[in-house]
């Protein structure tokens, strides 16, 4: 029976917390950033903890999250 692969982008889109929360990042900070406030581009910059419907999706493309 073959493996089941990875999806190998989510693990650079994520990052897993020591106490195993999941951080994820604000969409709307990678272009046009000039156009942007200085408190809009500062809000942007923080990272939130995913919800918790949503980490159980992604444990089940990502095997690395272990929760």
């Amino acid at each position: 029976m073959p493996k089941m692969k990875t999806h190998s982008s989510l693990k650079g889109r994520f990052k897993i917390t020591g106490t195993g929360k999941v951080m994820r990042y604000k969409q709307g900070k990678n272009h046009l950033l000039s156009g942007k406030s200085s408190k809009q581009k500062r809000v942007l910059s923080t990272n939130p903890v995913m919800a918790p419907g949503d980490v159980r999706r992604l444990q089940q493309q990502l095997t690395l999250i272990k929760g």
